[in-house]
């Protein structure tokens, strides 16, 4: 404890010495804020990046969509907005633009478009969370750049409601050079809405749909103060929906109200707040594997199936955050931020869900569908913390983008969980209102864990090629009390990682590419190296990857080619021994593949992104691929406005997904393929005010997933006689809204 008092009195005497500063500054500029009509994210654009297509990004942007950051330009790569034609690795960058065209309702969907991933991983029935693959590997979600902490147990996990997003990033290959434990699959990065620098803006949309969708999002800002000095933005929702299970639906009501303090001077403050409840949020269960992807005795289980029971069925999550971010910028060439989030977020969860087989001699012939009941209250608390200095430095020839960080995370987690049985579901004549017997305390955790991080990045430029070198040391430490068991489980782990990359940009827009990173991630489990005579807490799985490409953005546009072949491999992953409670650490996963994708937003009115992916992911110490991980995908959406004529403002477009097949485990009866299949989405959008000059902001839109209905298993989960488990995809769902803006 006395480590943490020295560390946030650090950081507190950090920032309040920082907004002195701060107002020491506003004191020396008789005007008040400069009104340059740029935010303060594209200041930070201008100052961060030396290059002359950085600048012209920026410019090009003031002017075009009034201080969102281009398509072109992301900064989750190298924590500095930086051209994507110059980042030496491979970055999705899904805008507000986009999710709006295709009517994204969660980041499930938003992420579904991006080469390299396994999408709906829980198909169109386990919704509560956001769950994906990335290249093979699950990964985890960073919000304004600080990471979203996974709980313990798995249950108090945030899902951040999509409407509140500004974009989106997916950063893919190991980061951990500058974000500390992570997946080798890279990392989702998302972005708040924040205040702009307009005067007053906003917006109502109402939304409609199939299953009961009901949604009303209002987001509105501008001026507090007249000269802007001080701005704000408050966003929030209503919304709720049956899942395409039967008994099941989904509520939810959000807020997040945000001011930023210093307007478009040299130092800033922002305060984000969000409260979120949902007082339920749909089902977590599935459908046994015998029903859904294999043919049972009496056929097979409809899609809209159910296996828990109505009363039982629970899912209450609290999620209350405070967000502060303040940047100060010295001079041209120098500059502070610093950001820091606590997160509260409380979860009851109760379920009844099948064990994956059922109670008969023989599985493939019954129809009793062996269940148990799970309960579970999980409470954690979060911190995270991130401060760096940036600045401009010229060594002869050489121009440099350094910078120097320092992050925090600490979280606390309290967790009471029972279990006990329930009894067999008739899946041809379900009663969803059984007698559930009382559940039996299991477990009784209570989890503490922090982590610290120190790290540098140097970009060098010379000429026109761009070296980026990044390395960081991680301090890591975790104890875990189970007051039932009477365990005490300590880890503590320190961690150097690194990457490497070079990038040459020629004048016509081509950047062929190479880059080497790293990563590490925490892991929990008992490894014993000596038959089990002795046990040691296991040290985290280490990732590398190599990755080599070309970009071509054609010069003056928007339009961006990206080709990438990647090669990872993750070490130190825990191997069970059968018949013991210990694991040997000799798992060696690897994930080989290449990617293309190509996007345009927009260009001559057409917004299109395209993408192909073909992946390997082999897990050595069961000879077999890593389960859930798919050999690849493509997809394909455009959108087109007309801009003049009769139809002027009408937009339409659709979308092709495809899957490749992916690997589910092993069954009773062998290894488990999910077949490949192909879905349609279609979306029609119009700007009201063409009808009629009265009509100026209002907008109509329609979008349908899933467009011919297709029946489909999204994955599955095959562990032989331990559970048989498979999740429907998702059906076809419409939706229509309407809203106003100005």
């Amino acid at each position: 404890m006395q480590r943490y008092r020295i560390i946030y009195s650090a950081l507190f005497s950090l920032v309040l010495s920082d907004a002195a500063l701060a107002a020491d500054q506003e004191k020396k500029t008789p005007d008040g804020p400069r009104h340059s009509g740029t935010t303060a994210t594209e200041q930070t654009t201008a100052a961060s990046s030396g290059s002359p297509a950085a600048r012209r990004a920026t410019t090009v942007e003031r002017i075009k969509v009034r201080g969102h950051i281009p398509a072109t330009v992301a900064s989750s790569a190298t924590k500095t907005n930086t051209p994507l034609v110059e980042t030496a690795q491979s970055v999705t960058v899904i805008t507000r633009d986009e999710m709006d065209a295709r009517g994204v309702l969660n980041l499930n969907q938003a992420i579904r478009y991006a080469a390299g991933v396994t999408a709906d991983t829980r198909g169109g029935e386990g919704t509560r969370y956001d769950l994906y693959d990335l290249r093979g590997f699950t990964v985890p979600t960073f919000l304004d750049g600080l990471k979203l902490q996974d709980s313990p147990t798995g249950f108090a996990v945030a899902q951040t409601d999509t409407f509140r997003l500004d974009r989106v990033e997916v950063l893919k290959g190991p980061a951990s050079a500058l974000y500390g434990q992570s997946s080798p699959g890279g990392l989702t990065a998302l972005s708040s809405k924040l205040p702009t620098n307009q005067r007053f803006y906003g917006g109502v949309t109402t939304t409609g749909g199939m299953f009961d969708l009901y949604r009303v999002d209002a987001d509105v800002g501008g001026f507090a103060t007249k000269d802007g000095l001080v701005r704000y933005r408050i966003y929030g929702t209503a919304n709720g929906q049956h899942t395409q299970l039967s008994r099941t639906g989904s509520r939810r009501f959000s807020i997040s109200p945000s001011f930023t303090f210093g307007g478009d001077g040299p130092t800033t403050l922002t305060l984000l707040g969000n409260y979120q409840y949902d007082p339920e949020n749909g089902s977590y269960g599935g459908v046994p594997l015998v029903g859904s992807l294999k043919r049972a005795s009496y056929g097979y289980l409809p899609r809209n199936f159910y296996d828990g029971d109505v009363p039982s069925e629970k899912f209450n999550r609290r999620h209350g955050a405070l967000t502060y971010m303040f940047n100060h910028n010295f001079n041209d060439d120098w500059s502070f931020s610093t950001r820091g989030r606590y997160d509260d977020i409380r979860t009851i969860y109760r379920s009844v869900y099948n064990n994956g087989y059922y109670d008969s001699d023989d599985g493939s012939s019954g129809q009793m569908l062996s269940r148990s009941a799970y309960g579970t209250q999980e409470h954690t608390y979060n911190l995270a913390f991130d401060s760096q200095f940036k600045g401009h430095v010229r060594t002869g020839p050489l121009r440099h983008v350094m910078m120097f960080g320092f992050d925090y995370m600490q979280q606390r987690a309290n967790d009471h969980e029972a279990s006990g049985d329930a009894p067999d579901l008739d899946v041809l004549h379900p009663d969803y209102h059984m007698d559930i017997p009382a559940l039996t305390p299991s477990q009784d955790y209570v989890t503490r864990s922090h982590q610290i991080g120190a790290y540098g990045q140097d970009e060098i430029r010379w000429k026109r090629l761009i070296l980026t070198g990044s390395i960081r040391h991680d301090w890591y430490s975790s104890d875990q009390i189970e007051r039932i068991g009477q365990t005490d489980t300590h880890q503590s782990a320190g961690q150097i990682t690194w990457r490497a990359s070079g990038l040459y940009h020629f004048d016509f827009g081509l950047a062929p590419y190479i880059s080497y990173s790293t990563s590490f991630q925490p892991q929990s489990g008992l490894v014993s190296n000596d038959g089990g005579a002795t046990m040691r807490q296991a040290n985290p799985s280490l990732g590398k990857q190599l990755e080599g490409g070309v970009k071509y953005q054609i010069p003056g546009t928007s339009v961006l080619f990206t080709a990438a072949g990647f090669h990872i491999e993750q070490s130190n992953v825990l191997v069970s021994v059968a018949n013991t409670g210990y694991n040997i650490q000799s798992g060696l996963v690897h994930s080989d593949g290449f990617e293309f994708e190509a996007h345009a937003q927009p260009y001559k009115n057409l917004m299109i992104t395209a993408a192909v992916s073909v992946q390997k992911v082999h897990d050595d110490s069961t000879g077999k691929p890593l389960i859930q991980s798919g050999k690849g995908n493509a997809s394909l959406f455009a959108f087109y406005t007309m801009p003049k004529g009769k139809l002027k403002g009408f937009g339409f477009g659709g979308g092709m997904r495809y899957s490749a097949r992916a690997y589910g485990g092993e069954a009773t009866y062998g290894s488990v393929w999910l077949p490949q299949y192909a879905l349609f989405d279609a979306s029609v959008a119009y700007d009201l005010a063409n009808l009629s000059s009265s009509l100026r902001g209002w907008k109509v839109s329609a979008n349908v997933r899933n467009l011919f209905d297709k029946h489909y298993i999204s994955n599955c989960f095959a562990y032989g006689a331990d559970g048989e488990y498979c999740y429907y995809g998702e059906r076809r769902n419409a939706q229509a809204s309407i809203g106003f803006s100005w």
